[in-house]
């Protein structure tokens, strides 16, 4: 058993869903929680190597929306802190260009 902390969660779904996870419980002789988890699992890691998604985060952690904790969870440590520093590149450049702007002005 995984020594990761678990968090209970509640929600709804379609009970069709609900009843197709639980047949695939029954053939792999688990349980509804093992199914549940193993594909959302393996949904957060499609998602983090598809192009289309991973700028969807990076877009949300330029916009504060999520942290860098959050950032390297979701992407991976490497491309995480490649965001990170082009955050801080194009914040840079925002200044430069604003105070450029202000003295022209």
């Amino acid at each position: 058993m995984s020594t990761e902390r678990k968090k209970r969660v509640q929600f709804r779904a379609p009970q069709g869903l609900i009843e197709r996870a639980d047949a695939l419980a029954t053939v792999f002789e688990t349980d509804r929680t093992d199914i549940l988890t193993n594909a959302l699992r393996e949904y957060l890691r499609d998602a983090s190597h598809d192009d289309d998604i991973t700028q969807e985060i990076a877009g949300a952690y330029y916009d504060d929306d999520i942290t860098f904790q959050q950032l390297k969870e979701l992407v991976g440590h490497e491309e995480a802190a490649n965001f990170r520093v082009l955050k801080r590149q194009l914040s840079e450049e925002f200044l430069e260009e604003t105070a450029e702007e202000l003295a022209n002005s």
